[in-house]
């Protein structure tokens, strides 16, 4: 399974490590990801993957 948000499509990001000695090695950021149920219209609930700053998002909205 990807490690994508299902709403907002946010996935990794790739930068440097950054030592004391400026030395520079490859780096993934990863989103920060929450498996949440979400109640569909039908009644019926799915669980997805979502960051938790569109969790936050949805939250406020509600």
């Amino acid at each position: 399974m990807s490690r994508r948000c299902a709403i907002s499509g946010k996935g990794p990001m790739v930068g440097n490590n950054v030592s004391h000695a400026k030395n520079r090695t490859k780096k993934r950021f990863l989103p920060n990801l929450r498996t949440v149920k979400v109640t569909l219209e039908d009644g019926t609930t799915q669980r997805i993957k979502i960051s938790a700053k569109e969790l936050r998002t949805l939250k406020k909205d509600s």
